[in-house]
């Protein structure tokens, strides 16, 4: 059996097999044989008395086993990454994994492009982004940063609030001009309101707040989605009401294409928050991930997609 010591060296390089996907390609990186690259994956696999690999003539991907193995690999050479980071006390540079998870729309339009720029100015990074409705259980071990809106739900966390957001209610002005627009919440009974179905969220209930007040309306229409931008168009349509986050709206909001309704009431706060796992509080990536993704909002009154904060 091999020694504690030379696991790192097999993770490494079984990581950096699965990344590069065949053989050929990672005897280039390693500047090694093919045929090197085969026996000591074989090695490997004799050791742990497992496949690691399945192989073609075309490709290679990892099997069940293999898929653990790399799952755990990364996560270990991460940290190991952040250990020796944190004991050197080095002002190196980031690099590693970083997993990060977002829900589908803000993922698309605002933390992708924000991972692109990250990327470039941290080029020993390697980040996978995750778009899930629902952010994965902590303890699942699914990702290293979440981007989420609204109070974290979990207490074993780490979160930095990004910036302020807040759900609006609006229409466009011809679906108003035909139907009335509503002057108080119950009033939303008698519209078409456009359904989003996410995450645990319950469908087709509204809750208004002026004051000290509350009030929580069931709201029925014709159009349901679980794509909050698919939402957004049909509103542009015409088609009814819709509740989005403002800055999903900003934009059309300002042209006049959407106008907003129930202008006094408020709605449940959807700040955006990045949430990390309590056994990443030293971490050297999340930290400079999280740090990018602060700088940019803070260096700005407005979201990347136009939002104008008005509080």
């Amino acid at each position: 059996m091999s020694t504690p010591a030379s696991a790192p060296s097999e993770m490494a390089f079984f990581s950096l097999l699965a990344r590069c996907g065949s053989f050929s390609a990672t005897a280039r990186e390693l500047d090694v044989t093919t045929p090197a690259v085969s026996k000591r994956l074989a090695l490997m696999e004799a050791r742990l008395g497992v496949l690691l690999l399945n192989r073609t003539t075309r490709r290679i991907s990892p099997t069940p086993e293999g898929e653990i193995y790399l799952s755990h690999a990364r996560r270990i050479l991460a940290e190991i990454d952040d250990m020796e980071q944190l004991v050197s006390s080095a002002v190196a540079a980031p690099k590693g994994l970083l997993r990060v998870n977002a829900t589908p729309g803000f993922g698309r339009s605002h933390i992708a492009p924000l991972i692109s720029g990250f990327v470039k100015q941290h080029p020993d990074m390697q980040v996978q982004l995750q778009l899930t409705v629902n952010p994965p259980p902590a303890s699942e071990d699914a990702f290293d940063v979440c981007v989420r809106f609204g109070e974290p739900p979990e207490a074993r966390v780490i979160t930095r609030k990004l910036a302020p957001n807040r759900r609006l209610l609006c229409a466009a002005p011809a679906y108003l001009a035909r139907h009335g627009t509503p002057r108080v919440p119950h009033e939303l009974t008698q519209h078409n309101c456009i359904g989003i179905r996410q995450g645990d969220e319950a469908y087709g209930i509204w809750r208004l707040v002026s004051g000290k007040r509350t009030e929580t309306v069931k709201v029925r229409g014709n159009l349901s989605t679980s794509d909050g931008e698919i939402a957004v168009n049909w509103a542009l349509a015409g088609h009814g009401i819709v509740m989005r986050a403002e800055w999903d709206i900003a934009r059309y909001l300002r042209s006049g294409r959407l106008r907003q309704v129930l202008e006094n009431h408020q709605t449940p706060p959807a700040d955006i928050h990045a949430v990390w796992p309590q056994r990443h509080q030293v971490s050297a990536r999340v930290r400079a991930f999280v740090d990018y993704l602060a700088g940019h909002f803070e260096k700005s009154s407005t979201l990347a997609a136009g939002l104008v904060t008005r509080w």
